[in-house]
């Protein structure tokens, strides 16, 4: 892997809230971020006294490397979002600049808990499909702007894999959202949800209360049906 491969572009607490429906209770509980990146909802819920571990092959490079790359991209990433602006619900972020600042604000929150964090074992270096963690560590499992958005990318079996490892290592997986980069429902969603359901877990399609990207406003919920 290379950082000039790497577009790092962090979500906040809030929008983790909105994305994974998730309830204060939940906050407290011990959560695995999959992919977070420079996200900065592992500083902000420690802050808050909860318990989050973020994995993401980025916390292989240093505060400054990201921090240098952060600034590499961003500007990019405004143009881009700026040529494509009909793809997006401008609601709760306002506009393309409003979009930059919140991202910015955002990464640098997570840049100054980025070493504090690795030290204390919060960012860990490694990716889907194998984790290092034991079975049944955590109680949720979240994935953000990874699984299913790169349906082209990664096809149904590397899907199936990452899924099955985060509910090896969490007793609940919630994954967001379920449409593709061209804002399609991607297409490996309904034999996922069938393969699962066949090996005993309940699946649930949830309309949340976000949406930027058009039509990405629901994710997957999957635990292992009792009894």
């Amino acid at each position: 892997m290379k950082l000039e491969n790497i577009v790092p572009w962090g979500r906040n607490l809030s929008e983790y809230q909105s994305m994974f429906l998730l309830s204060d209770l939940e906050l407290k509980s011990k959560i695995l971020g999959c992919g977070d990146g420079p996200a900065s909802f592992n500083a902000e819920v420690t802050a808050m006294g909860g318990d989050v571990v973020s994995i993401d092959p980025i916390y292989h490079f240093s505060k400054i490397q990201i921090a240098k790359r952060i600034d590499e991209v961003a500007h990019e990433v405004l143009k881009q979002v700026k040529l494509n602006e009909k793809h997006f619900v401008w609601h709760t972020i306002s506009s393309p600049d409003a979009l930059y600042t919140l991202r910015m604000e955002t990464m640098q929150k997570f840049l100054e808990d980025y070493e504090k964090g690795r030290s204390e074992g919060r960012y860990r270096e490694g990716a889907l499909p194998n984790f290092s963690f034991e079975d049944g560590q955590f109680d949720l499992a979240l994935s953000s702007h990874f699984l299913f958005l790169y349906s082209d990318h990664m096809d149904e079996v590397f899907h199936l894999h990452a899924i099955e490892e985060m509910l090896r290592v969490a007793k609940e997986v919630r994954i967001f959202p379920l449409v593709t980069l061209e804002g399609n429902v991607s297409p490996h969603l309904e034999g996922i949800m069938n393969i699962l359901e066949r090996a005993g877990y309940a699946t649930e399609v949830v309309e949340t209360s976000y949406e930027f990207q058009k039509g990405g406003d629901k994710m997957l919920k999957i635990r292992k049906e009792e009894g």
